[in-house]
């Protein structure tokens, strides 16, 4: 009996220094917010994951602390990851975005470093530029101005002039940044009659314009043309305060103005005089600089429309973004069928040098 139990035990110590093994050389992995529980378990099948399912908010310091001795981290476009944090990370080797912008990275030390980054580009597209939609007809038919009147209970009577707001149907559409959400925004445009003037950093082809129905102008004809303004750009240094003041006068004070690229490309505090002083009719905005902070200033005039960051929040396109990031960073780690051969790295000559 006693021998028996003696092999039992050592069995039993087999097995826990296998799995100890495993765990071992499995790499270990960081998901920075709260994803699809299924997500996790596809992760978990390749790596030791530390998930933040609790969706606690992760600091500077947090951030670090958490990454430390990880291969890999899935991470949302609102966590930094810079110079100094990659420089406290000598076992990174892949940072996977869960967004298309990645201005969140610090991509030319990501690189110097032999970390390769990737993005979710695509995938969200569509979803992107039918909410960019809603939010221009909520904004130009002041939907959102109209519907606080009435749950205030101040409707009493019609009135012929009551919440009168601009049309786009017949309009001119104006869209700074003409990638693939941009023309995802003109290609709907049609529906509506509009006339489609864009600005970009290059023009586009001239097939591709005749197909979307959009014409080239520089960036002052499009401020002044252009009854309902879209901005698609992605940030930069260079696109910061892209619409500020400046810019602002230059527009018609019947026009509105969309924001669904990222906080920081338009001067909120500017914004928020130019609507209060009527400069402007109305704006749209699902993005902010310093978000999840909105400046007050914005919270206190009743001409603009404003949403939480959600251009891209339809369940099938989350999980689409969510099982991107996934795949990409299965693959920047070594694992899965596409093993070294992430879908969407930025940043390849990485992969090169391996």
């Amino acid at each position: 009996m006693a021998s028996q139990s003696q092999s039992q035990s050592q069995s039993q110590s087999q097995s826990q220094s296998q799995s100890q093994s495993q765990s071992a050389s499995r790499p270990a992995v960081l998901v920075t917010r709260a994803i699809f529980p299924d997500v996790i378990e596809r992760l978990a099948q390749y790596f030791d994951v530390d998930h933040n399912q609790p969706d606690v908010p992760l600091d500077a310091a947090a951030l670090k602390a958490r990454l430390a001795g990880k291969a890999g981290v899935l991470s949302n476009a609102a966590d930094r990851i810079d110079a100094d944090l990659i420089g406290a990370l000598p076992q990174l080797r892949a940072v996977c975005n869960m967004a298309v912008g990645y201005n969140n990275l610090d991509l030319p030390a990501l690189t110097a470093a032999g970390i390769v980054a990737t993005n979710t580009p695509d995938v969200l597209t569509e979803t992107t530029a039918d909410f960019g939609w809603a939010l221009l007809m909520a904004t130009a038919r002041r939907v959102t101005e109209s519907e606080h009147f009435l749950r205030a209970g101040k409707w009493e009577r019609w009135s012929y002039d009551m919440f009168l707001g601009m049309d786009l149907h017949g309009s001119t559409l104006g869209i700074l940044g003409m990638g693939r959400i941009g023309q995802a925004l003109a290609r709907r445009a049609a529906g509506f009659g509009m006339t489609v003037l864009y600005h970009n950093r290059s023009q586009l082809p001239a097939e591709i314009e005749q197909g979307l129905g959009a014409r080239y102008v520089g960036k002052a004809e499009l401020l002044r043309e252009s009854d309902h303004l879209m901005l698609v750009l992605p940030y930069s240094e260079q696109s910061h305060h892209a619409i500020g003041a400046a810019e602002l006068a230059q527009m018609k004070p019947t026009a509105t103005l969309i924001n669904l690229a990222r906080g920081g490309i338009v001067d909120d505090a500017a914004l928020a005089a130019a609507l209060r002083e009527k400069r402007l009719f109305a704006a749209g905005l699902d993005v902010f600089e310093g978000e999840p902070k909105v400046h007050p200033a914005l919270l206190e005039v009743p001409n603009v429309v404003l949403t939480p960051h959600i251009a891209s929040a339809s369940e099938k396109t989350r999980r689409a973004m969510a099982n991107l990031a996934a795949d990409n960073l299965i693959a920047a780690l070594g694992a899965g069928p596409d093993a070294g051969r992430p879908p969407c790295a930025l940043n390849p000559e990485v992969l090169a040098r391996r």
